[in-house]
């Protein structure tokens, strides 16, 4: 923090990087803003239309554009570049190319003297948080993957509207792989404090196989947004922020993101997504579910899915 003010500085303003900006902006956020992009146009253009909009925000937010010497006294730097996903295309698919743009952009923004906290959102997450990590020499508290956020998020949806209970008394989690891979916990998921198989015994009407197919829709929620419209922007963009307030207010927050793991939950050297403790410094701490059988052998299969892909890039 530069004289009591925070500092931000997203990297891509492609549509990741611009809804998360024009949602920085509306969750009234004070501080600074700067937006980095190859094309300094696009940057340039993005920020003078957030500022265009400072009258009718609840903070006053600094927005600019800029370059990598802007990182230096950041508090947080924001990854959304990268290479997209395609129509068809796996986020893992973008595994090597998108590596190989974040050992140039990791690189620029520690050689400019960067000592705050790196939040990867590009895709496949699991796999640029690792990249960030070793391309940066930061300990791994300070790089946080946007990992399953935006998932257990679906969930939380989904769930609240099939049971038509408000989604912010849902509590359940997706973890493991931001991807294919990835897996419910069902044995922790309650509504309220009432365990949701509890919730079905006395109801009969809710039914295991909806509850399957819900999951199948949560997994696939991408590649459906793609088909229609090309992206997914505005959601991750919320989770984001959200992930960013977390850090900025010190929160001690729980949220499902990428971290490294060293023994937890019988992994090592792998980002993937469980839910962690954020707070100022980053990752605080990780809790540990407990899973049963079937989700702990899920949970195996996704961290070897990522341990495969890592195998053959080069850190």
């Amino acid at each position: 923090m530069r004289n009591g003010v925070n500092k931000i500085v997203l990297v891509g303003s492609g549509a990741v990087g611009a809804s998360y900006a024009f949602a920085l902006l509306n969750q009234g956020i004070p501080g600074e803003l700067v937006i980095i992009d190859v094309n300094k146009d696009k940057a340039e253009g993005d920020a003078m239309d957030l500022n265009h909009g400072l009258p009718f925000a609840a903070f006053h937010l600094k927005i600019r554009s800029g370059d990598y010497s802007e990182c230096k006294d950041a508090d947080i730097v924001v990854l959304t570049a990268g290479a997209p996903q395609k129509p068809g295309e796996t986020r893992l698919d973008l595994a090597a190319k998108n590596t190989a743009i974040y050992k140039t952009i990791v690189g620029e923004i520690m050689a400019n003297g960067f000592n705050g906290i790196f939040i990867v959102a590009a895709n496949p997450v699991d796999i640029l948080s690792y990249a960030t990590w070793k391309f940066s020499g930061l300990p791994k508290e300070r790089v946080i993957g946007s990992g399953t956020i935006l998932d257990t998020a679906r969930f939380r949806y989904m769930l609240g509207h099939y049971f038509n209970i408000d989604t912010r008394n849902i509590h359940a989690y997706i973890i493991g792989e931001h991807g294919d891979s990835e897996l419910p916990v069902w044995s922790n998921s309650s509504i309220g404090v009432v365990p949701i198989k509890e919730w079905m015994a006395k109801n009969p009407q809710y039914k295991k196989e909806d509850l399957d197919d819900i999951f199948i829709h949560v997994r696939d929620a991408a590649y459906e947004i793609i088909e229609k419209k090309g992206a997914t922007y505005y959601g991750i963009a919320m989770g984001l922020v959200r992930l960013t307030k977390a850090v900025l207010g010190d929160e001690h927050s729980v949220l499902t993101v990428s971290t490294y793991l060293e023994g937890e939950y019988d992994q090592e050297d792998v980002f993937i997504g469980v839910p962690a403790i954020v707070n100022r410094n980053g990752i605080k701490s990780i809790i540990e579910l407990n899973l049963d059988h079937e989700e702990k052998d899920k949970f195996n299969n996704s961290a070897q899915t990522l341990k495969d892909i890592l195998k053959g890039l080069k850190f």
